[in-house]
C-alpha cells in the first residue's frame, strides 16, 4: 500500500499517515510534491489518497497532478480520504470520479472533519479543545475504516449519486468556480512582513518570492492556506482581511503527547 496526500496545514497528511500506519506499518506515505511519487505509484497497486476539500471539489494543484499523471492510475485500487472543516457532500467521490476517469478502481471513501484551515475568516472557528476532540474522533474513525477495508467492506462515504448531488447543490454550483483556476486573491501586508522567507519555502506552487526582505506573490495560489497559517508576522491573507486564528496539525498533536507524558 502507498499513501498519497496533498495537505496545507497537515490534516490530510495526518489522515494518510494514520490510515497507512494502521493498515500496514511498512506502507510508505508521500506528498504529491515528493520527487519520488510517480515511481512509488508504479510500484504499488493499492493506494490511499488523502486531500483537503475546497468548496466540495478538488484543489487545482491536485487535479493537475492526477491529470498530468493519468497513465499511473489505470488498474490501481484506490481508497479516498477527504478532510474538511464542515460539509462537502461528495469529497471522496469527486476525486474518486477523476481517478476513475483514468482507469482507477475506487474501493470506497471516508470523510473526516478536521480543524478548519481558513484562518482569516471567523466561520467554522472552534476552540483549541474542540479541535483536539475533532482529531481524536477522526483518528478513531480512520481505525474503524481500516478494519472495514481489511474485512472487504470499505466505507462508501461521498461515493454515489446522492452524495454527488449533495456536493453539487451544497457548494460546487455556487463556489466551484473559485477553484477552476489558481487564485489571485492572496494578499501580503508589507508592513507586517518580516522577510523571513518561510512562505516562499512552504508554497507548493512556488507562488511567493522574498524580494528586498518583502514577500511578493505571482497570482498562482492553490488556496492551501499553508503560508497564511505559518506566517510568523500574520502578514498574509486570502479570503479574509486579517488572520483570526492560525491552525496547523502540529499544535494539536503536541497536546496529545503532553497528555501522554503526564
Amino acid at each position: 500500500m502507498l499513501g498519497i496526500y496533498f495537505s496545507g496545514t497537515g490534516n490530510s497528511r495526518y489522515a494518510a499517515e494514520t490510515f497507512c500506519g494502521e493498515y500496514d506499518r511498512e506502507a510508505k506515505v508521500l506528498s504529491i510534491e515528493d520527487e519520488n511519487i510517480t515511481e512509488a505509484v508504479k510500484e504499488n497497486n493499492r493506494l490511499v489518497f488523502a486531500y483537503p476539500v475546497q468548496y466540495s471539489t478538488v484543489p487545482k494543484i491536485l487535479r493537475e497532478f492526477v491529470s498530468d499523471n493519468r497513465e499511473l492510475w489505470r488498474g490501481r485500487q484506490v481508497f479516498v480520504i477527504a478532510t474538511m472543516g464542515a460539509f462537502c457532500g461528495d469529497g471522496a467521490g469527486v476525486l474518486g470520479r477523476l481517478l476513475q476517469k483514468y482507469g482507477a478502481n475506487i474501493l470506497g471513501g471516508l470523510h473526516l472533519k478536521m480543524p478548519d484551515s481558513i484562518c482569516d475568516e471567523k466561520v467554522l472557528k472552534r476552540s483549541f479543545e474542540k479541535n483536539v476532540t475533532l482529531i481524536r474522533k477522526a483518528e478513531n474513525k480512520i481505525k474503524k475504516a481500516v478494519r472495514l477495508v481489511k474485512e472487504g467492506k470499505p466505507p462508501q462515504e461521498g461515493i454515489g449519486i446522492l452524495s454527488c448531488l449533495a456536493g453539487f447543490w451544497g457548494q460546487r454550483l455556487y463556489f466551484g468556480h473559485m477553484t477552476a483556476n489558481y487564485s489571485d486573491k492572496l494578499r501580503i501586508d508589507r508592513h507586517k512582513c518580516i522577510g523571513c522567507g518561510r512562505c516562499e519555502t512552504l508554497c507548493p506552487m512556488k507562488n511567493i518570492k522574498v524580494i528586498d526582505k518583502t514577500a511578493v506573490q505571482n497570482n498562482r495560489c492553490t488556496m492551501c492556506y499553508r503560508c497564511v497559517n505559518n506566517c510568523p508576522g500574520q502578514a498574509i491573507t486570502l479570503l479574509g482581511k486579517e488572520v483570526v486564528s492560525q491552525s496547523t496539525i502540529e499544535k494539536y498533536l503536541q497536546s496529545f503527547s503532553q497528555k501522554t507524558d503526564l
